[in-house]
């Protein structure tokens, strides 16, 4: 039975939506609604314009017999603004305070709708860069990195501080934490990365950065590529930042646990991304 354009318009976008990255034939959506590969295009057309004006994303059009449309997911300006000034609000209640100078994000990393907005940032802004994997250290980066390569149709893979059976064979490496300048091991399955893979690394928190030049150098066991490195929140006034190239939606500028005071500030995702989003 033929399907109304209304209804299929609906139906495109939601499938489109939640089909990212995803190459997707004209021939598909026809045979689904039962409608001329024209109507389909015109369509299409409506679907891209709407998205972006909106801040949704864009459509972008393969040509040839197996082409397709392809929905890429991007953010407006305004809703990163909005998203981070939430985040710098929730972030900076004293209560949020824990002895050593921690903060308590657990509540922030287990909303979806913090979780799905950071992701479609990072996405955003990493999406003209080649990604094959999505990578995070266990355990708080894990929401994140997930969301981020949901956007991107990519997989993850997930360093750990100890063997697991169920992994298999393993590659380990020891690194210098960058903040506690402790010998800490990381690990990651063999068969979790190709040689070669462009890998996009993702964390909740960076302070020095240890962690991350861990796992930067955990990706030349594997001759892989650093994509890109995104963080949900860095911490300022580090004598010694390991790592320089990154983008970071939050600044930690000051904790003081006498006063239970925590000041924060946007990171530097909008002064990297402004003209690219705009």
């Amino acid at each position: 039975m033929k399907i109304r354009r209304s209804s299929r318009l609906v139906g495109m976008t939601h499938y489109l939506l939640h089909h990212p990255q995803q190459l997707v034939s004209l021939t598909f959506f026809a045979e689904l609604y039962a409608s001329a590969k024209s109507s389909v295009s015109e369509d299409l057309g409506i679907i891209k314009q709407t998205f972006e004006q909106q801040g949704i994303g864009t459509l972008v059009t393969v040509p040839g017999a197996a082409g397709g449309v392809k929905y890429i997911p991007s953010i407006s300006i305004q809703e990163v603004n909005t998203t981070i000034e939430e985040l710098c609000s929730l972030i900076q209640t004293p209560d949020r305070l824990l002895p050593g100078g921690y903060l308590y994000m657990t509540d922030i990393l287990s909303n979806p709708n913090y979780v799905n907005s950071v992701g479609r940032m990072f996405a955003s802004i990493f999406g003209d860069k080649k990604v094959d994997l999505v990578m995070t250290v266990a355990t708080k980066g894990i929401p994140l990195a997930y969301a981020v390569a949901n956007y991107l149709n990519v997989p993850v893979v997930i360093v750990r501080h100890d063997n697991k059976v169920t992994e298999g064979s393993t590659v380990s490496i020891n690194y210098v934490s960058g903040s506690t300048k402790r010998i800490q091991t990381m690990t990651l399955a063999k068969r979790s990365i190709e040689t070669g893979s462009n890998v996009l690394i993702i964390d909740d928190f960076m302070k020095a950065g240890g962690t991350i030049t861990g796992m930067k150098n955990l990706l030349k066991e594997f001759q892989a590529n650093v994509a890109g490195i995104g963080v949900l929140v860095e911490a300022v006034n580090i004598e010694e930042r390991l790592v320089e190239d990154y983008i970071s939606l939050v600044k930690l500028s000051e904790v003081n646990e006498r006063e239970q005071l925590i000041r924060v500030e946007k990171g530097n995702f909008l002064e990297e991304s402004f003209m690219k989003l705009e």
